[in-house]
């Protein structure tokens, strides 16, 4: 299998900014990793090892990036207003850097789907809302979509726009909207210990109120808010796509 890490100064960011990159070929998986985790944490829970078929046989390349959540939502020691300024930031490089990079690597303007368990998930669900003229879709797995569980209840413009749950039901741009109907959307949760299915219901009821199309996904009570749980689910899902 192929594997580079790339890193390069993000200006955006003003950080070093690292990127590992698994496969050749087939549509562009973009993962968030899990709350202060870092790049390479799919190797280390061994999900990298459990995709490695459908990477290898070009179903799809894997993009895996670093996130700010120590630099913003995570940081009890931040004013909550710059933990905002700092995650649009973020999201200025995920889409003006990394996205680039992507079709770059893939050599031409591939498919890009983006997934991430817990925090992950809402980053990877944020990003593709956001932005479904340029993100294909979203496999989303435990995740909380109301922001404010991470900022503590702090609420202004920022925490507002990216927070799906807050967002989506006045979205009412028509071409966003077509856009987002058209994406391939899983939002996926287990139902044991330490999961809050919930959540993904919820959001599961914003978009089937704004007419999206989307899977949603409930596993059993005995899958866990944790990693063999998504080693399970992320193989499963991609294939499906």
């Amino acid at each position: 299998m192929r594997r580079e890490i790339h890193s390069w100064w993000s200006h955006r960011l003003q950080k070093e900014m690292p990127i590992a990159v698994y496969g050749h070929y087939g549509f562009a998986v973009l993962i968030f990793p899990t709350a202060a985790a870092d790049f390479l944490e799919l190797e280390r829970f061994q999900m990298i090892h459990v995709l490695a078929p459908l990477i290898e046989s070009g179903k799809c390349k894997v993009f895996s990036i670093n996130t700010v959540n120590s630099e913003s939502w995570l940081n009890n020691h931040m004013n909550p207003y710059d933990k905002g300024v700092r995650h649009q930031a973020f999201n200025e490089y995920v889409v003006e850097e990394v996205v680039p990079f992507i079709h770059d690597d893939c050599k031409g303007l591939v498919s890009i789907i983006t997934s991430g368990a817990s925090v992950g998930a809402l980053h990877a669900a944020n990003s593709f809302f956001r932005r479904p003229d340029i993100f294909s879709g979203t496999i989303a797995m435990s995740g909380i979509y109301d922001l404010r569980y991470y900022t503590k209840g702090y609420f202004d413009d920022n925490v507002y726009f990216n927070s799906p749950a807050h967002y989506l039901p006045g979205w009412n741009d028509e071409y966003m909207l077509n856009k987002m109907c058209e994406g391939k959307i899983v939002i996926a949760s287990g139902q044991g210990d330490y999961e809050d299915p919930g959540a993904s219901v919820y959001l599961s009821g914003i978009l089937n109120n704004k007419g999206i199309n989307h899977w949603l996904d409930l596993w059993g009570h005995d899958m866990r808010h944790d990693w063999p749980t998504w080693r399970q689910m992320l193989p499963y899902f991609i294939s499906k796509m």
